[in-house]
This record gives C-alpha cells, structure tokens and sequence, in this order.
C-alpha cells in the first residue's frame, strides 16, 4: 500500500508516521531510538533518515557565496593516526574543508588533499572577492591576494598562537569541535555515508537557534523524499 502526503511522493507508511520519525530526528535522536518509539521496522527508519540526510545535503550544497569576515581551516576524521605517519591527511583520513563566516553560517566540502589548487579552488567558488580571509599558515592558503583576495590575515598555530591582533579561527576550529563530538556518537560509519552525516552536522550547527522541525517540515513540503 502506498500513502500520498506532502513529504513523500511514494511512502508506504503514513503521513503521520512521517512527521514523527521527523519530530525524533530534529531532537536528534539516533535511528535505534526512533525505532523503538515509533514502533517501526528498522530498516524502514533508516531508510527515511538516509532520505532526509540527502535532503539536508541538497540543500546545504545550494549556500550562497560567503562575504565579510570569513575563516577557512581543514579538519580530519577517521580512526586515531597511524603510529609514525605524520602529515596532512596522514593514515586514510578523511580531509574535510571549512569556511564560516564569522556571526554566521558553516560551509563544507571533502576534498582529496590540502593542496593550494584543491584549497583555492573551493575558496574561489565559495568566498567573495571582497572578504577578508582568515586562516592559519598552512602553505595551501599562499597566493590568495594573488587571485584578488585583498586581505588575507594568518595565525600561526606552528608557534602555539591561536590569536593574534588581527587574525583568529576560533569560529571554525568551534565547529570542528561540534562535529567531531556529534559524530562520535556513531562509533564509526561507512565512507559512503560519511558525507551526509558531515552535512547534518553543517546544517544542525547552521540552525542552531532555529526550530529544527519546523525547518525540515518545510524543507521536505518543497522536496519531497523519494
């Protein structure tokens, strides 16, 4: 049997149910618990929040360019460094980028290395000209005046400086910390899945002071799961 409601175009449970599994999610409740409250099949909850999560994906991705004050930083997740690999990205990390714009919102993005062509180009498609760029001194972040960026101030974390007069990313280094505290609830995940996990915790940090429920009932009304 298949149900017609506004947040699904194929579901094969009710409206009702929806809402709910929606509700549970909001108040960031994991699958497991979701099931056991709405007394449906796991498979069936899982499905729906995989759903969800694509949805919140989508939407985090459409993000105008950011502008102002902006900090950019790269973080790693994964499983604990590898006995005597060092470097950026060392031990199969994933390498994840980020930008925020200070008092606002988080943008991310997986990238498959810290180099200066991966870091710039995200920087390009992502950040106005006419923002001032913070950042640490990782040599990835070099030639950003080169490519118009007028102000580009740095920290150096290499000299345990984390602040200075004119420069600090403690806005981003803030949502690493929000992140990779959320996502150890999971005890590992699939890299298939890890993307859309990283983009739940984008948007939860995003709508941090917003109704979360109210927010995904709209969202869902506009896009539709399946």
């Amino acid at each position: 049997m298949t149900f017609k409601n506004k947040y699904s175009n194929r579901a094969k449970i009710s409206e009702r149910k929806i809402r709910e599994i929606i509700k549970l999610f909001a108040i960031d409740l994991n699958a497991s618990q979701i099931t056991q409250l709405t007394n449906l099949n796991r498979n069936t909850v899982n499905r729906y929040l995989t759903a969800i999560r694509k949805e919140i994906f989508e939407s985090c991705q459409k993000e105008s360019p950011f502008n102002g004050e902006v900090e950019v930083d790269e973080s790693f997740f994964g499983a604990r460094r590898v006995k005597g690999k060092r470097g950026r990205g060392a031990s199969g990390k994933t390498i994840v980028f980020g930008i925020i714009k200070r008092q606002g919102k988080v943008y991310t993005e997986i990238v498959p290395d810290c180099s200066k062509a991966t870091l710039q180009k995200v920087i390009r498609g992502k950040v106005s000209l006419d923002s001032v760029i913070h950042s640490d001194c990782w040599r990835g972040y070099n030639g950003l005046v080169d490519l118009g960026y007028k102000k580009h101030f740095r920290v150096s974390h290499g000299t345990n400086e984390f602040a200075n007069s004119k420069s600090h990313i403690n806005g981003i280094e803030s949502f690493w910390g929000f992140a990779k505290t959320r996502l150890s609830r999971f005890r590992g995940m699939h890299k298939s899945t890890f993307h859309l996990h990283l983009k739940e915790c984008e948007f939860r940090f995003n709508n941090r002071d917003e109704d979360l429920y109210k927010l995904l009932l709209s969202l869902l009304r506009k896009n539709p799961l399946f």
